[in-house]
């Protein structure tokens, strides 16, 4: 783990800690298809966290509650 960086530190820095948190979720998913799935061979695991990561079952519209918006980017 590490320390989240100062809201004043450079934007390397709060990707960096960003990164690592994305990382650290995915790997947290894995243990946990592993745990759910101890069967499953590392390709299978491997399916089910991609799978996981493009569809996000359970949360098709993001994480929190509110109106979906689509985001178009201006030109």
């Amino acid at each position: 783990m590490f320390d989240l960086p100062d809201p004043e530190s450079p934007p390397s820095a709060r990707l960096r800690a960003t990164l690592e948190m994305y990382a650290d979720g995915v790997d947290i998913m894995r243990r946990g298809l592993r745990r759910d799935f101890p069967e499953a061979t590392e390709a299978d695991l491997l399916r089910m966290l991609v799978r996981w990561l493009h569809e996000r079952p359970g949360a098709e519209q993001g994480d929190c509650d509110g109106t979906p918006r689509h985001w178009v980017p201006s030109t």
